[in-house]
This record gives structure tokens, sequence and C-alpha cells, in this order.
């Protein structure tokens, strides 16, 4: 087990398995944009995880990452409204006005990828639906836009933190993003999404690959783990989102967003600015 030092340098990457990330990582954003058109009121969430499945094991030719992760039952995690991660997929029904994170690990030639996104079912979400959601998805590219070389790690969470709180909500403190490679999640490499201002923080480097995975609640940050061992919902049952990539910090200038889909514009992505939503 590794212990936390103050350089990431032992997790930089090189340039072969550069490569395999970027292949693995598309493949998991190719699994969100697939998905999409059967995110629909009335599918049952295990019908998504099969859906999701298939197409890994049999289209991409890859292996689900989180399918037996620790003991995970499922080959994606379903978050709806109130959950806020690790969701296992069964017996629950979509319906109109719900909101659900979809999360994707694939592992293709020893490397993996990770990505997730909200989902709003229906054309007609509350407000409340529609502002977690953005707000989720802003904290996320602000994120991004401080994952640079030279830049410390703290000022990633900073950002988030600020502009949740300048929003009215809350980001959850005891889930975080964290180095990623042959492993899903690498031992003492995490990435915090509120502000630690008693810690130093790590430089970033070229060749680090990380994810960057802000949960957001509407209301409490508090949290709450189901039975099942696995569902982390809102301790006040007020609605969650998230939004996550797999990063790549590059020789300097912006990062390497592995998890880029076709439906994000890049230059979108490093235009947004902190704001508070009216």
């Amino acid at each position: 087990m590794r212990k936390h030092t103050n350089t990431l340098s032992h997790f930089r990457k090189n340039l072969t398995q550069i490569e395999k990330m970027r292949v693995a990582s598309q493949y998991a954003a190719q699994v969100l944009t697939m998905i999409e058109p059967h995110v629909k009121a009335g599918i049952l969430t295990e019908k998504l995880d099969e859906i999701c499945h298939d197409y890994i094991t049999q289209e991409l030719k890859a292996r689900p990452a989180c399918l037996g992760y620790q003991g995970f039952p499922k080959s994606i995690c379903t978050s709806i409204n109130h959950v806020i991660c690790h969701g296992v997929p069964g017996k629950k029904k979509l319906k109109n006005g719900d909101i659900i994170n979809i999360d994707v690990t694939v592992e293709k030639d020893g490397f993996i990828g990770d990505t997730s996104r909200m989902f709003i079912v229906g054309k007609k979400p509350s407000a409340a639906a529609k502002k977690v959601c953005q707000v989720a998805q802003e904290c996320l590219y602000l994120g991004i836009q401080l994952a640079k070389p030279g830049n410390n790690i703290n000022a990633i969470g900073k950002i988030i933190e600020q502009h949740a709180t300048a929003n009215h909500c809350s980001t959850v403190h005891e889930f975080c993003g964290h180095g990623i490679g042959q492993v899903m999640h690498e031992n003492g490499f995490q990435v915090l999404h509120y502000d630690q201002q008693q810690s130093p923080g790590q430089l970033l480097e070229p060749g680090l690959t990380f994810t960057i995975e802000p949960m957001i609640n509407l209301g409490s940050r508090h949290i709450k783990q189901l039975p099942d061992g696995w569902t982390v919902v809102t301790k006040d049952h007020t609605l969650s989102a998230q939004w996550e990539h797999t990063i790549l910090i590059k020789e300097e200038g912006a990062p390497e967003i592995l998890t880029l889909r076709a439906d994000e514009n890049i230059e979108d992505i490093f235009s947004i600015t902190a704001k508070t939503l009216v």
C-alpha cells in the first residue's frame, strides 16, 4: 500500500500507457453515448445495466471494470434523484422528471477509463433538477480548467466548492476523484472536491491520469449509506448530481479529456467561468 507523499511522480504514465488509457477512456465515453436513447420513462435500471454490459463485452470486446470490483454486483452504477453514487441497477423503473447518473468504467488491454454523466428523464424536469445537474457539470468543467502542470491539486477542489456554494449547493466530502490506470483507484492519489485549507497539496505533473467527479447536492452535503452496502443517498433526501471525466495532464496548457464525448464542445468546457445562476 502506497503512503501519501507530496509528489505524484510515481503515478506518471509513459507514452504506451497513455495510448492505452485513451482507448479505454474513449470506450467508456462511447457507452454513455450509446445508452442515451434507452434512458426513458418505464425502463428498469437493470435493463440499462444489461444493455451496457452487452455493448462493452460484445461490441467493444472489453470488460466492465466495476463488475465484481470489491464485490459490486453490476456492470454500471445507476444513481437516481437523491442517490449520490453507487446505485445498484435493479427493478427500479425510471419515470418522467427523474434525474439519473450513469457511471461507466471500461477496462481494455489492462487499462481503465472512468466516466459518468447525468440524464434527465422526459422533457419537463423541475427547476431544481435542472439546476443541480447544471451546477454539477459546471463544477466538473471548472475543475478541469485548473488541471494544468505545476498547479496545486487543491485548486481543483477549491474552485468546485466555491462554485457549488455560490449556487446554494453543497459538495460531498466522503468521495473523491482518483488516479487511474491499470487499477481503478490508484492508492495515495486523491482529487478532493472541496477546499483543503490545512493541506499543502501535491503539484500536478505531465503524464498523470486521474478523474474529477464532483458530487453536488441541492441541500446538505451529508450522506447516508443504505443497507445494501453500496447505495449512498443524501441524508436530507434532496437531489444530487454528478459528472465525471478521466483526464491527462499534458506537458503544458490545458489537460486532455480522455473521456470526452461527441456531444461535448471542448471550447465550451474551457469557457465556463465561476458564476451564480439566476
